[in-house]
């Protein structure tokens, strides 16, 4: 199921995880770091990004999102959660969150890494997010969890992307179209 998810996410947005590349890691302190830019508002793009009516918008269906410390930022697949818990925002500017790596990486999960996602207005109509994701260790589980995570950050802020270029997501449609892709 988590599968048909990640399809119908794929599908529906329309973009490749290379649509936004993350910078190569430094030798010394080994961050994550993704920028693009959003096509919007900074208030758009914040509310899209902060609030559980505005992640159903691009993200997923099933979100849960409570803008405070200690709070939830999290993505609901069946049989897996991703995202992780609010360390602090500052409204329209900052969020900064204890990650969640996916469950084929338990060391990564029970550590969790940091990720920092900065909204920066560029005149009226365009939003620069950046995302800077810390906290990694050494190790295989650490290296395949940073790559993974590469391309899933890339294709998470091209799917934001997505969302302002193309108008929201109809989840009941974008699953019924996946499920009636996948029957033929």
């Amino acid at each position: 199921m988590k599968a048909f998810l990640l399809a119908v996410l794929l599908a529906a947005a329309g973009v490749s995880a290379q649509s936004a590349a993350p910078a190569q890691p430094n030798s010394s302190t080994k961050a994550l770091t993704i920028e693009l830019s959003i096509p919007a508002p900074l208030h758009e793009v914040w509310e899209a990004f902060t609030t559980e009516p505005g992640l159903r918008t691009w993200l997923a269906p099933d979100v849960s999102v409570q803008l405070k410390p200690g709070g939830d930022w999290l993505v609901k697949f069946p049989g897996s959660t991703g995202g992780g818990t609010i360390v602090s925002f500052v409204p329209e500017k900052k969020i900064v969150i204890n990650a969640l790596a996916p469950d084929r990486f338990p060391q990564v999960r029970a550590a969790r890494t940091r990720a920092e996602f900065t909204f920066t207005a560029v005149g009226n109509n365009t939003t620069l997010v950046r995302l800077s994701q810390t906290g990694w260790q050494n190790g295989a589980e650490w290296d395949a969890a940073y790559e993974y995570l590469a391309a899933g950050n890339a294709q998470l802020l091209a799917m934001l992307h997505h969302r302002f270029v193309a108008g929201p997501i109809d989840w009941q449609k974008a699953m019924a179209s996946t499920a009636d892709k996948s029957d033929k």
